[in-house]
């Protein structure tokens, strides 16, 4: 996923609640790829040996585990995102 560009607030300047919003969303959405991925190494959506869905569940399994995990994140995950939001919103020298 791709950020779209800051719009310039009043001033030409992006507000630190604009700024906030945005990182927080960047780290929710980072932890909800983590834990996509730790999903699927956990074998979640893993084809069953008999009675399975076919071809169907296999090409759609992926989009189960990231929807359970963005569902994982905004109920509070593992804290991967507040510690992400934390560490990209530290201290800023703005020179």
């Amino acid at each position: 996923m791709i950020l779209a560009p800051l719009p310039p607030a009043a001033h030409g300047s992006v507000t630190a609640d604009m700024r906030a919003s945005r990182l927080h969303d960047a780290a929710m959405r980072l932890e909800a790829l983590f834990l996509a991925e730790m999903l699927k190494s956990a074998g979640l959506g893993q084809p069953r040996s008999s009675f399975g869905g076919g071809a169907g569940e296999e090409q759609f399994a992926s989009f189960l585990a990231e929807a359970q995990a963005g569902e994982l994140a905004r109920a509070g995950g593992i804290g991967l995102a507040e510690t992400l939001f934390r560490a990209m919103s530290g201290p800023r020298d703005d020179g």
